[in-house]
This record gives structure tokens, C-alpha cells and sequence, in this order.
């Protein structure tokens, strides 16, 4: 046991849950913070994704008032999450370890770009009400969208936050704060479903992912309570740093 690692896994879930609540990419500061902790990558991933959930059912909880009144598009959306989960935790358990080395810094890199690009989408402006037959067109892209996005949070989802905010500019006129709201809970199915499957599938550092948890719940609601008021380009810069020296190093690594 090392207090002073213990305390900094925590400090960055917290960090994580916080950052996921307020721009999206907080794995990109927990993953490598669990790597360092000592876990394998796989592990970490699992772990990872295990901690993170409960932090997204506190943002998730704090954006409560703007879920109700997007219920019905969530009643939509949350089955192709769930089912594109079990997809990707499905691939994650039959990955070779080596393999997952060799592609998670494309991933790491990926999600870091659509970090940096997230501004376009969050700062576009609510589009005109479509007709009824456009807009069940844009459901069932959304549903789509959100199906492969699942697929993704369940394999690894650095960033899915961040493609989440962008299909579902397509289907809610409201603004940033719905779109928000929405994507917190879709991330509670993904990362929950995932989560189940790797506790069952003795994937998860019982440990790391008690310690993590506890940050990540912490950083999630206080992440939701401010996320109205920091600026989250502030926040993009910081991960999208971190993210881009993350994936060199991991491709170091790696190769």
C-alpha cells in the first residue's frame, strides 16, 4: 500500500468525473493515472470504466431537472446505448493485451481530436424545430449514432461524451445544458452495462476501483454543480494537453 499513490488515482478520478461533467474526456486523466497505479492496460481500462459510472449517475443526477424534460428521446437512445456496451465490453475481453497496446494510442489520440474540436459543437446554435418526417429521420441517425457509440464506451470511451454532444445536436434544439444532460445519462447506461460485465468477468481491480470510485462521485457532482459557470474551453485545454503527451507516450510504449 502507498497512501501517496492512493491519493493521487483519487485526485485524478475526481479530476475525471469532474472534467466528464463539464466538457467530456476525463478517461484520458483517470486511464493513464490507473496505468500508473500499476495496472495492466486491460485492467485499467475495465477498472476505469467500472469507477467512472457512478460519477456520471452524480452528473447525471445533478442535470436531473433537464433529463425529465428530454425523457422521451432518452427512452430512445438508451436501448442502442445499452446493447452497443455489451458489444464493446464483449471485444475488450477478447482483445489480447498486446493488442490493446498497440491501438490505444490511436484511440487515446482520436478522442484528444475530438476534444479539441468540441467547441464547433457546443457552441452551434439551436437549429430551426424539422418537420415530423425529418425529424424521425434524425431519431433513427441519432439511434444509430448512439449504437456505435456504445459500442465504443464499452471498448474503451475516451471522448464518446464529446460524440455524443455532436449527433444529438441533430435531435434537441435546446441548448448546451440538455445536450449535457442527455449525454451524462447515456453514459450511465454505457459505462453501467459495461461495468457489470467486467466485475462478472474478473476484469476489475476490486482496489483501485473502490479508490477511484470514491473521487469520481466526488469530481461528477461537484463537475455538475459548476458546469454552468467554467468556461469549458478552459477545461478542453487541459485534457486535449494531457491527451496529446498521453498518446505519444503510450505509442512509445507500445512500439
Amino acid at each position: 500500500m502507498d497512501p501517496r499513490r492512493d491519493a493521487l488515482l483519487c485526485a485524478a478520478a475526481a479530476l475525471a468525473g469532474a472534467v466528464n461533467s463539464i466538457a467530456g474526456g476525463g478517461t484520458l486523466l483517470s486511464f493513464p493515472a490507473a496505468l500508473a497505479w500499476g495496472l495492466p492496460s486491460t485492467i485499467a481500462n475495465a477498472t476505469n470504466s467500472v469507477a467512472l459510472m457512478p460519477g456520471s449517475l452524480a452528473s447525471a443526477w445533478a442535470y436531473r431537472r433537464e433529463i425529465r424534460k428530454s425523457a422521451s428521446l432518452a427512452r430512445l437512445l438508451v436501448p442502442p446505448a445499452v446493447v452497443g456496451s455489451i458489444a464493446g465490453a464483449l471485444l475488450l475481453h477478447v482483445t489480447p493485451v498486446r493488442v490493446f497496446d498497440a491501438i490505444i494510442p490511436w484511440l487515446v489520440l482520436g478522442a484528444t481530436l475530438m476534444i479539441l474540436f468540441q467547441g464547433r459543437v457546443a457552441s452551434a446554435p439551436p437549429s430551426s424545430p424539422p418537420t415530423p418526417e425529418k425529424a424521425r429521420r434524425r431519431a433513427l441517425i441519432a439511434a444509430g449514432c448512439q449504437l456505435a457509440v456504445g459500442v465504443y464506451g464499452g471498448f474503451f470511451g475516451a471522448a464518446m461524451g464529446i460524440v455524443m454532444l455532436a449527433f444529438l445536436s441533430l435531435v434537441v434544439s435546446e441548448d448546451i445544458h440538455h445536450k449535457n444532460a442527455l449525454k451524462n445519462l447515456l453514459a450511465v447506461a454505457i459505462n453501467g452495462v459495461a461495468a457489470i460485465y467486467f466485475v462478472a468477468a474478473g476484469l476489475v481491480n476490486a482496489r483501485a476501483a473502490a479508490i477511484m470510485t470514491v473521487g469520481a462521485v466526488t469530481g461528477g457532482f461537484i463537475g455538475g454543480q459548476l458546469a454552468r459557470r467554467v468556461p469549458a474551453r478552459v477545461v478542453r485545454g487541459v485534457v486535449v494537453s494531457i491527451g496529446l503527451g498521453l498518446s505519444a507516450l503510450l505509442a512509445y510504449r507500445a512500439w
